[in-house]
């Protein structure tokens, strides 16, 4: 999952980031509004994460700009000002939902997994595909039960393809939501990665839609 943080605050955006860094979350930074604005028209994000009081162009300006020109990742706001006012504006304009600065990360955190949820229909941090079942919120995999040892890496494409279910996923677009942005993106490297997961989970669950790309698939689907 790829996410912005748009916040000025470098301290706090390294913190946020760090956690979500930790969380499996590719992050990528925008530090004033401008830089937001533009990410925003030319990144595919999984979610954002927005501070209303940006310098050079305001959050809420920013996520009206994304909305009227039809950009519809979640948003998750954040405030310091904590007025009602200002979270209602915020919501308003499009934000999905809201965090007070000071806040506690795993707040945050939680609120982030909510709206990504609930942007692809998911009601559960709990995925299930036939014998496999991903807890989201504590980035782990079990087979049958039984726990899957899964480098970062592969955790993210599995949450990936889990969160798009019934869809085959494009090699570049799981390429730009699963590898950090200054890391090697080659189709020879996702090759790697898929062929070590399917050695781990079992060579059905992630089908190649020729052309079209990858997707989770239940046992029970394919019968």
């Amino acid at each position: 999952m790829r996410v912005l943080i748009a916040e000025d605050e470098e301290a706090i955006a390294r913190d946020i980031g760090h956690s979500l860094t930790q969380a499996g979350y590719v992050v990528d930074y925008a530090l004033d509004g401008e830089e937001a604005d533009f990410l925003g028209f030319t990144e595919d994000y999984d979610a954002v994460i927005l501070d209303l009081g940006l310098p050079k162009m305001d959050g809420l300006t920013v996520l009206r700009n994304w909305r009227r020109e039809g950009r519809a990742f979640p948003v998750l706001v954040l405030t310091a000002r904590g007025s009602w006012q200002e979270r209602v504006e915020g919501i308003d304009a499009g934000g999905d939902d809201y965090v007070v600065k000071p806040f506690e990360m795993e707040e945050v955190l939680a609120r982030l997994r909510a709206i990504i949820r609930r942007s692809r229909g998911l009601s559960s941090t709990i995925v299930t595909f036939g014998p496999l079942v991903l807890d989201t919120r504590a980035a782990r995999a079990t087979l049958d039960g039984r726990p899957l040892s899964l480098t970062p890496m592969e955790f993210r494409l599995l949450n990936y393809l889990a969160h798009n279910p019934g869809r085959a996923v494009p090699r570049t677009e799981l390429m730009e939501h699963i590898y950090e942005a200054d890391s090697e993106r080659t189709s020879n490297t996702l090759d790697v990665l898929i062929g070590r997961l399917r050695r781990k989970i079992g060579p059905g669950l992630i089908e190649t839609r020729r052309g079209h790309g990858y997707m989770l698939t239940s046992p029970e689907e394919d019968a």
